[in-house]
């Protein structure tokens, strides 16, 4: 049994135009509780905006953010995994890169993203099914 990146892709995210205020993409990142929102349409993303983009680029920078658009402050380099890379890939790439999100792609389609979250929760349970599996097969103690 391997886990995949599509088996752990959130395909319910948040996506915002570029033009869209910081004030707004703040507003709906809250009431989506996401703590990003991918920057153009999901099936061909322009960049992320992460809590730590505003924090570092408006609010510490005394930026009014009513007047800052996400598309000002994203990050641009987007790091993409294939969905049928195995788990063990999934983290290398974002150990490698540094990253705490990657969106998945599959035949040139955005599925959706990964969060180190998601991930996170998601190896616990597979972790905790392996193990079940091997107990059943291990002989009993005589």
């Amino acid at each position: 049994m391997v886990l995949y990146a599509r088996d752990i892709v959130e395909s319910d995210i948040l996506t915002l135009s570029p033009d869209t205020t910081v004030l707004n993409a703040a507003k709906a990142m809250r009431d989506s509780k996401h703590g990003y929102a991918v920057v153009g349409p999901k099936e061909r993303p322009q960049g992320i905006v992460t809590e730590w983009d505003i924090l570092s680029q408006v609010v510490a920078e005394e930026r009014d953010p009513q007047k800052v658009t996400v598309g000002g402050i994203m990050s641009r380099d987007l790091v993409f995994v294939d969905g049928g890379a195995g788990l063990s890939v999934v983290s290398q790439i974002m150990t490698q890169k540094g990253v705490r999100r990657l969106l998945v792609e599959e035949k040139g389609a955005v599925l959706g993203i990964i969060t180190a979250k998601e991930m996170m929760a998601r190896m616990n349970e597979y972790v905790d099914k392996i193990s079940s599996q091997i107990s059943r097969l291990q002989a009993p103690w005589v």
